[in-house]
């Protein structure tokens, strides 16, 4: 899907800056058709600057460059949404975001690793994937993996070796999303759990 620039009668259209990890909106600025060019052919963010009147690349005075990860348009198309990785505070204030938020937590990914990557691996199955072959065992086997990296895991606390023990974990995060996938569930309805919890 393509821009409509002439919807404006400036050629601007509104670009919002997600972090592409995170999920934080990272900042807003405009676009023209210029700009979203240069952008997508140096994959990092150009926008048009309305105060300076040309194109100005985010970071080309503070280093702080925001690394493109992928472009997308609205339903109307006249907004970009893009998502990137920021070199550094995207403010110029200094703050993570233009928003004052704190950029912090990485979280999304496991929605994309169980929902993307893992249920393909269920419903398109590959002999040569690992998680495909733990699906074709069955639940009780999964269930298995799953005790196994636990007792891994408590293993490598009662070590110091922080390497190894940030590796069981994330067996463990990785089976106990293979067994949630199998039991027809996601991660949200767990996290639904927690928050009513939480109340």
């Amino acid at each position: 899907m393509k821009i409509n620039f002439e919807k404006s009668p400036d050629g601007l259209v509104p670009a919002v800056v997600q972090d592409h990890e995170t999920g934080k909106v990272l900042m807003l600025g405009y676009m023209n058709e210029e700009a979203l060019a240069k952008t997508e052919a140096e994959s990092v963010v150009t926008f048009f600057s309305r105060s300076k009147q040309r194109l100005w690349t985010k970071g080309e005075t503070s280093g702080n460059f925001l690394n493109v990860k992928a472009i997308l348009v609205d339903c109307d198309q006249d907004t970009i949404l893009i998502k990137a990785h920021p070199i550094g505070p995207t403010c110029h204030t200094g703050a993570d975001t233009c928003f004052f938020e704190k950029n912090e937590g990485k979280a999304p990914f496991l929605n994309y690793l169980q929902k993307q990557i893992i249920r393909e691996r269920k419903n398109n199955p590959s002999e040569s994937s690992y998680t495909s072959k733990l699906f074709q065992r069955g639940v009780n086997k999964i269930a298995q993996k799953v005790g196994e990296e636990a007792v891994e895991l408590v293993i490598e606390a009662k070590d110091t070796n922080d390497h190894l023990f940030k590796n069981e974990a994330a067996d463990l995060l990785f089976h106990y999303l293979i067994l949630l996938e199998q039991r027809g569930m996601d991660l949200d309805d767990i996290v639904d759990v927690l928050k009513e919890r939480h109340k």
